[in-house]
């Protein structure tokens, strides 16, 4: 596949515990229009921040408005004195609710007249099972399907910014992961690590599938594992595992984790780095591409997925997300 084709070497894949990349591109986004799901804390938090302090205009949309105001004040404040900084402005989304997808896309249609960056960061981990107001398995109906409508519904506007770039945020958990696609919902067998894998493999299909479809329109796609990060997603572990393994892994885990900060690189590398620009379809790990499992590189799965969703989501067949507009 011509996507897939480059002279980039192409390592086997790491944890990435013990590295930390940096993504080192000066590149200026002044003028340019992002929008950042999930972003009122940890990595989402400082790829906003870095992309502002690159002069680009920064759409945070978040579930929780009342802290994504306090985390837009806290970046104003960070960026004081910095020249040419972008404006921050909220919308509320929640990735859950399809119904909530649909009106923060619809009305980004609306408002922006370009988007030249999506950045697919929000998720929940590991979680006790649940279904979405839709009837959907919560980290699969969060982590996968609402980003994938999301994208879908703004995809006309990415095309008309082109060249432009989505990035989506996975995990090395996607080698924990199946499609399931015979037991979507995981009634049968449902594993918090299971299914939060199982929607971290969904980011790497989606973004392979996505940049196959999207191949000559100068929209380039990305996915990556953050590395192990210190966020607030680690709340479900005692749950997920047995009482206390919050505590132990917050006591013990320090030495293996990343900073925000550091946890935003490989986005950010993805998003705005020259030396990715012609690059798509791939899979990062510390700003270098690695190879996912055998199961993300599975065109067949890559393809069922995305029929699957385009069911989920009841996406209207007249509609055609790859007209521009």
């Amino acid at each position: 596949m011509e996507i897939l084709k480059t002279r980039l070497k192409i390592t086997e894949v790491r944890m990435g515990w013990f590295y930390n990349g940096k993504c080192t591109s000066k590149a200026r986004l002044d003028g340019k229009t992002a929008v950042v799901t999930g972003c009122n804390t940890g990595i989402g938090k400082h790829t906003v921040l870095d992309l502002s302090r690159r002069g680009a205009r920064v759409i945070m949309a978040c579930r929780n408005l009342e802290k994504a105001e306090e985390a837009a004040n806290d970046i104003r404040k960070t960026l004081e004195g910095v020249e040419n900084v972008g404006e921050l402005s909220i919308k509320h989304l929640d990735l859950s609710s399809l119904s909530s997808v649909r009106k923060c896309a619809e009305q980004l249609l609306k408002e922006e007249t370009n988007i030249h960056l999506l950045i697919n960061n929000a998720g929940v981990m590991m979680c006790p099972r649940q279904l979405t107001e839709d009837g959907y398995e919560m980290q699969f109906a969060t982590n996968h399907l609402g980003h994938f409508l999301l994208t879908l519904i703004l995809l006309p506007r990415i095309l008309n910014s082109a060249p432009a770039r989505i990035v989506n945020v996975s995990s090395i958990a996607h080698k924990f992961g199946s499609l399931h696609s015979k037991d979507i919902n995981l009634e049968k067998s449902y594993q918090p690590v299971i299914a939060y894998g199982r929607s971290k493999l969904c980011n790497i299909l989606f973004t392979k599938e996505l940049a196959k479809r999207l191949e000559g329109t100068g929209v380039t796609v990305y996915s990556l594992h953050p590395g192990v990060v210190d966020t607030d997603l680690d709340r479900h572990l005692d749950s997920a595992f047995f009482p206390g393994s919050r505590w132990f892994y917050r006591t013990f885990g320090n030495m293996f984790k990343k900073s925000s900060e550091q946890g935003a690189q490989t986005t950010l590398y993805c998003a705005v780095d020259e030396s990715t620009a012609n690059q798509t379809g791939l899979y990062y790990d510390d700003c270098v591409a690695v190879r996912p499992t055998g199961k993300a590189n599975d065109p067949e799965q890559a393809r069922k997925l995305w029929d699957i969703s385009i069911e989920m989501v009841h996406w209207d067949k007249n509609r055609d997300p790859f007209q521009k507009g």
